[in-house]
């Protein structure tokens, strides 16, 4: 009775620190101009009190997706058909501070069953593989939001095309059309 009681507990443990992550980590950060799909899988700070996300670039266009396959295979050497698997690619960012830098501290190639394809960590060992920052801009900009605790706003398109289309429709009223 106590070991079913045990196991019972440490599923329930188990299953709330689970559902936890997902529901409270998991982001849709839209496409980027490539009209690749990006999603926020993980954020906050790390036991240093570092900024960090990582963040999943999904192949939607056939296009980006061919370059980097053939990247793989040319750079990497990896065969045709393990590079052609390409379903999506992880990024591992970390932050300043303030917010407004960034490096990458992996890079992953990922197949359909999440499976890694070819990864690269940036960890210092050799002058390839070391952490370089930039100024924070597109995906790691939105990522940055969510690392440093910063309220996610409307993009400004969305905006627009709310302004827009009311004053579309304030226009479209107050217009009387004459007979002759």
């Amino acid at each position: 009775m106590k070991k079913l009681l045990a196991c019972a507990l440490l599923v329930m443990m188990f299953a709330s620190v689970a559902s936890g992550a997902v529901t409270k980590k998991l982001q849709n950060l839209g496409q980027d101009s490539s009209k690749m799909t990006w999603y926020l899988t993980e954020y906050g700070t790390d036991d240093n009190g570092v900024p960090y996300a990582i963040a999943r670039k999904y192949y939607t266009s056939d296009t980006v997706k061919k370059e980097t396959v053939d990247l793989l295979m040319s750079k990497f050497n990896i065969p045709a058909e393990k590079a052609g698997e390409l379903y999506f690619t992880e990024y591992g960012y970390e932050f300043t501070p303030d917010g407004k830098q960034f490096a990458l501290t992996y890079l992953r190639h990922y197949d359909m069953l999440g499976n890694e394809i070819h990864g690269t960590v940036y960890d210092g060992s050799s002058d390839d593989k070391q952490k370089t920052f930039a100024a924070v801009t597109g995906m790691p900009q939105k990522a940055s939001n969510y690392a440093l605790g910063k309220p996610q706003t409307t993009t400004t398109t969305t905006k627009k095309a709310a302004t827009t289309k009311k004053t579309t429709s304030k226009t479209a009223r107050s217009k009387v059309v004459k007979k002759k």
